[in-house]
């Protein structure tokens, strides 16, 4: 059964908190294919030690080994923060249909913030819809850093 945007965004939420109690910044991914979660990642940069450790990264890598193949193409990815040029040109080479981002990045978002890779016309243009749960997604980032500065 099919879950609502907010639902999946929810279980994105909590990849990222996952993250966050890692040390790591907090941002989660999932991939949902025909109202199945196929694929699930969450920021792993610091404790990996590798700049390809992004949420997006991992739950391609997962949905793609799932399904046999490296096509995504109805597939949606709901992911807690605006996605990043790497991971932007990843999903746009999965061919991923839509993708549901919850915070802005005003430093790195290439979905509209900073610049919209989708819009530019490569091969394939995912649909894309931001601000689900963009409050909540924004605070666990906000909230991150506020302990990371000894602020909270």
């Amino acid at each position: 059964m099919a879950l609502s945007a907010e639902e999946y965004m929810r279980q994105a939420l909590a990849l990222a908190r996952e993250s966050a109690k890692e040390g790591e910044v907090p941002v989660g991914a999932v991939i949902v294919r025909r109202g199945e979660i196929i694929g699930r990642g969450r920021n792993r940069r610091e404790g990996s030690k590798n700049a390809l450790a992004h949420a997006e990264i991992e739950a391609i890598n997962e949905a793609c080994r799932r399904l046999g193949g490296w096509r995504l193409f109805d597939c949606d990815l709901y992911v807690t923060l605006e996605p990043c040029p790497m991971c932007a040109g990843a999903i746009i080479n999965a061919r991923i249909s839509r993708v549901f981002y919850g915070a802005k990045d005003p430093k790195a978002g290439c979905c509209g913030t900073v610049v919209d890779l989708f819009a530019l016309p490569f091969n394939h243009r995912p649909v894309r819809e931001g601000g689900i749960l963009a409050q909540e997604c924004a605070e666990e980032l906000s909230g991150f850093f506020a302990k990371l500065r000894g602020k909270d």
